[in-house]
């Protein structure tokens, strides 16, 4: 399979490691430093680009890929503002763009261990849940997309909560969420129940990039063979 790197920072090079061991070719590397571009032959002729950008960059990024009819991976967070037009542009122009706020499998296993904890936990009124995340300095969005998306799984299941605020009081109808930058931290999130008796925590630790690098390949193995608006729900048939 022939990839093609958008952001060639720590990430797409690990994300580079990875393709190459499993026998796919780089034919494509844009970065700011890179000379490169989304109109050259060795792009155009990509089965799938794999993008880990700013957020400020990854809608026009996509835009290009779609202009190129190129199916797009992309771990980029904080843009989702513009999410409901990629999805029309998907369903309308028969794009394909697989997202994922998070790439690894042990996360995404977390996620739905997430919603089945909230479910049973929905009618234990006693229970208050709140959230940390620990991401490293250079993380530029708080909370991190995979906070986010463990928010929308509490609030799809527990009843009394609304919405999620960020480094604030507990209350009753939110899910307070506390966002620490430190260190070169891959990313770490838990989950805590409490009430005046006890605590339930579930937790996840990155060790390393490596395991956010092997899904965001497994995706992009995915989305060349598949097309639409494609979520690791789909490629792990939760």
């Amino acid at each position: 399979m022939k990839i093609a790197l958008i952001g060639y920072g720590k990430m797409g090079q690990e994300i580079e490691k990875i393709a190459l061991d499993r026998g796919h070719e780089i034919v494509s590397k844009i970065d700011v430093s890179s000379k490169d571009s989304f109109t050259d032959d060795g792009f155009k002729s990509a089965d799938v680009a794999i993008e880990f950008t700013r957020p400020e960059a990854a809608y026009d990024n996509y835009l290009k890929c779609f202009e190129a009819n190129v199916p797009v991976v992309s771990g980029t967070t904080g843009w989702l503002d513009k999410l409901s037009d990629i999805e029309e542009r998907c369903k309308n122009d028969k794009q394909t763009f697989f997202y994922a706020s998070n790439f690894s499998l042990g996360v995404n296993i977390f996620f739905e261990l997430n919603k089945q904890l909230a479910r049973i936990m929905n009618k234990m009124n006693e229970y208050n849940v709140s959230m940390e995340e620990v991401h490293h300095t250079q993380k530029l969005d708080a909370p991190s997309g995979t906070a986010i998306t463990l928010a929308e799984g509490l609030i799809e299941n527990i009843d009394n909560k609304k919405d999620w605020k960020l480094d604030a009081e507990e209350s009753h109808s939110d899910i307070a969420i506390k966002a620490i930058r430190e260190g070169q931290v891959p990313g770490i999130h838990t989950i805590k129940y409490e009430s005046s008796v006890d605590e339930i925590i579930i937790h996840h630790s990155a060790k390393s990039r490596k395991g956010f690098a092997l899904g965001a390949v497994l995706a992009a193995e995915f989305a060349a063979k598949n097309s639409g608006f494609l979520t690791m729900n789909d490629l792990l048939n939760f």
